[in-house]
C-alpha cells in the first residue's frame, strides 16, 4: 500500500510502498478515505519523540483517520466490514499511522461510527484536535459568563477550542496575527470572538479587556508561565504541550491551577464531538486538502503555520 512515511528520524515524510497491515486479535483493518496532519506527526519527523515513544521503521506516519472497515481481527464484535468510522490511531509506539490507505486500530479505543451528516473529509481531521480541545476545556471546567483566552486559535485545536468554548456561553479571547490569522479566528463564530495580536503587547491587550484577570487559559502557543500571569486569583490553565506546575511557580505566579492535558479520544469523546459537528454547532475547520501524493507538502504547510487543519484524501 502507498503511505507516509519516515525510515530515520529527523527527516523528511515521503510517499512510498510498504506492507499492508493485518489486523491482530481486538482490532479492525480500516480502509482510509482521509486523515490529517497533527503536531505529533510533525515533531516524530523532527525526531523529537525519539526516547519519548518506540518507533518502528519504516514508520507510518498519521493518527486521525477516517475510512470503512475492511476486515475484523478476531474477538471483535460491535463492528462489521463495510462500517463506515472514524478515530485516533492508539498504539504505545509509533510506526503503524493512518497516513496510507490501510490502518489497524484497536476496535476498543480510539474508535467510533460515522454519523450522517458528517463528511468523511471533516471525520478524519476531528479526532487528535478535537479530543484535545474537547479534554482541555472539561478540565477546565469552563462556565458561562467565564473568560476563556485560547492562545493559539488558529491551529486545529485552538480553532475548535473557541467554538466549544463559546457554545458553552464563555466569553472567548483568542491570539492570532492580524490579517488573515484574525479573520479566520473570527470567522469561527460569527464574529462574537475577540482577538488580540500576539506579536504585539500581548499581557496589555489581555488586560485592556479583563482587567481583574482572565478565568481561564488554554495554553496551545506561547509562553505559559506568562500566560498564567494574566489568570484572576484562583483562575485555571490547560495545557497540551507540555507546560507544567513547577513552571507556572518558578515564574512567581501563585493561585492557579495548572491542568497538563493528554487527550483521551474515546468512543464517547469521538460521538460527542460528531454529534456537535452534524448539529451544526461546531465545524471542523480544514483549510487546505491535499491528495496522499502531496503529503509531503502538507507537512511543509502545517510547519510553516498555515491556518487551521490539514487533509490529506486517499479516495
Amino acid at each position: 500500500m502507498r503511505a507516509v512515511v519516515l525510515n530515520e528520524v529527523p527527516s523528511s515524510p515521503a510517499v512510498a510502498e510498504v506492507a499492508t497491515p493485518r489486523p491482530q486479535a481486538g482490532e479492525v483493518l480500516v480502509k482510509v478515505t482521509a486523515s490529517s496532519v497533527n503536531g505529533i506527526d510533525a515533531a516524530t519527523a523532527a525526531g523529537f519523540l525519539q526516547g519519548v515513544m518506540e518507533h518502528r521503521f519504516p514508520l507510518v506516519l498519521g493518527k486521525d483517520f477516517a475510512g470503512t472497515v475492511e476486515a475484523l481481527g478476531e474477538g471483535v464484535e460491535g463492528y462489521a466490514v463495510g462500517d463506515a468510522v472514524f478515530g485516533v490511531v492508539m498504539k504505545p509506539y509509533l510506526g503503524t499511522g493512518s497516513l496510507a490507505e490501510y490502518v489497524t486500530v484497536p476496535a476498543a479505543y480510539g474508535l467510533a461510527r460515522i454519523p450522517q451528516g458528517l463528511s468523511v473529509t471533516d471525520a478524519g481531521a476531528l479526532g487528535v484536535a478535537g479530543a484535545t480541545a474537547f479534554d482541555s476545556l472539561a478540565a477546565l471546567d469552563v462556565a458561562e459568563g467565564e473568560t476563556v483566552l485560547v492562545s493559539g486559535a488558529t491551529g486545529g485545536v485552538g480553532a475548535l477550542a473557541v467554538q466549544l468554548a463559546a457554545a458553552r456561553g464563555a466569553r472567548v479571547i483568542a491570539t492570532a496575527r492580524p490579517g488573515a490569522g484574525t479573520d479566520f479566528v473570527t470567522g469561527l463564530s460569527g464574529g462574537e470572538v475577540q482577538v488580540v495580536d500576539f506579536t504585539g503587547d500581548l499581557a496589555a491587550q489581555v488586560r485592556a479587556l479583563a482587567p481583574e484577570g482572565v478565568d481561564a487559559v488554554m495554553h496551545l502557543a506561547g509562553d505559559g508561565a506568562a500566560l498564567a500571569g494574566l489568570l484572576r486569583p484562583g483562575g485555571r490553565i490547560a495545557s497540551p504541550v507540555g507546560l507544567t506546575k513547577d513552571a507556572v511557580a518558578d515564574s512567581g505566579v501563585t493561585d492557579v491551577t495548572v491542568h497538563s492535558i493528554m487527550a483521551d479520544p474515546n468512543a464517547r469523546t469521538l460521538d460527542a464531538l460528531a454529534g456537535q459537528v452534524v448539529s451544526g454547532a461546531l465545524r471542523v475547520p480544514v483549510a487546505a486538502t491535499y491528495p496522499l501524493a502531496q503529503a509531503p507538502e502538507a507537512f511543509a504547510a502545517f510547519v510553516s503555520g498555515k491556518l487551521g487543519k490539514l487533509a490529506v484524501t486517499l479516495s
